[in-house]
């Protein structure tokens, strides 16, 4: 009997299809502002602003929610905008498709109407080295949302995160890559790529490469509030018996600064 090899079936590489799978999930996006913009406002938020967009994929999960529901998502990009629309807008009913709204401009520049929630995530935001640029962006959201509006940004910190090194993470069929290629410790500018292997194939490096700046919670809040936001929130991720986040963000002044940590920050109107 002659033996042949099993061959894996894989479908042709996509970059956008594994960077949600590794990095994001829009039901809980969805949920945790719906959780606290009720927190802050009393009430739940309909319409949504997702800025640096991408692919949209929560723009997308945030219309499920009903017909009041509406969302825009801005993107220099066209290409992750194409996928989006292809593989997440596709995937919504012709009425909820009517409630997203593709936008393929500058966040400085994009006019929509004012919203309940704008965030940006994915640390998108740290694109802008200067002080001057982030007082700009962030002056254009608060003039971009309606008076009981809430804006939330993620980031991101820790002593792992200002240190050359690489983080590996298994999924089903394929392997992440978080890699810190520079930090300047003078100027917090700092380069960050993405890789991904899938099984029985090498590498690809690379795939995505971030040049950024790493702002800190402090300065962070200090500017949204200087560009006339009436109060900021910062968050802290709970703990499980083991020690690791549980995924449950409470309001916190007083943190210590564990070896690597992703948490957000609700800068009300």
């Amino acid at each position: 009997m002659s033996k042949t090899k099993s061959k894996v079936d894989l479908k042709p590489f996509n970059k956008y299809y594994y960077y949600e799978k590794a990095v994001q999930n829009p039901e809980n996006e969805v949920e945790f502002f719906n959780e606290k913009y009720e927190e802050i406002r009393g009430k739940e938020p309909k319409t949504l602003r997702e800025d640096f967009c991408g692919t949209g994929a929560i723009s997308c999960e945030w219309v499920k929610q009903g017909e009041e529901y509406q969302s825009w998502g801005i993107d220099l990009d066209p290409e992750p905008i194409e996928y989006g629309k292809e593989f997440h807008l596709g995937s919504l009913d012709k009425e909820e498709q009517k409630r997203v709204h593709y936008i393929l401009d500058d966040v400085m520049k994009a006019q929509t109407p004012k919203t309940d929630v704008i965030f940006a995530f994915n640390f998108s935001y740290f694109i802008f080295k200067k002080r001057s640029e982030l007082i700009k962006y962030f002056t254009s959201v608060k003039n971009s949302l309606k008076d009981d509006g809430v804006f939330f940004i993620d980031l991101f910190g820790g002593p792992d995160s200002q240190t050359v090194m690489t983080d590996e993470i298994k999924h089903p069929g394929f392997k992440y890559f978080w890699d810190c290629q520079y930090f300047n410790a003078i100027n917090n500018d700092c380069r960050f790529a993405i890789h991904f292997k899938r099984k029985g194939e090498k590498k690809r490096k690379d795939v995505f490469v971030y040049e950024w700046r790493m702002w800190g919670m402090r300065e962070l809040r200090d500017i949204l509030e200087e560009v006339g936001f009436s109060q900021t929130i910062g968050y802290w991720e709970g703990e499980d018996e083991d020690g690791d986040g549980d995924g449950n963000f409470f309001e916190c002044e007083d943190a210590d600064n564990c070896d690597a940590w992703v948490t957000y920050i609700a800068a009300i109107k």
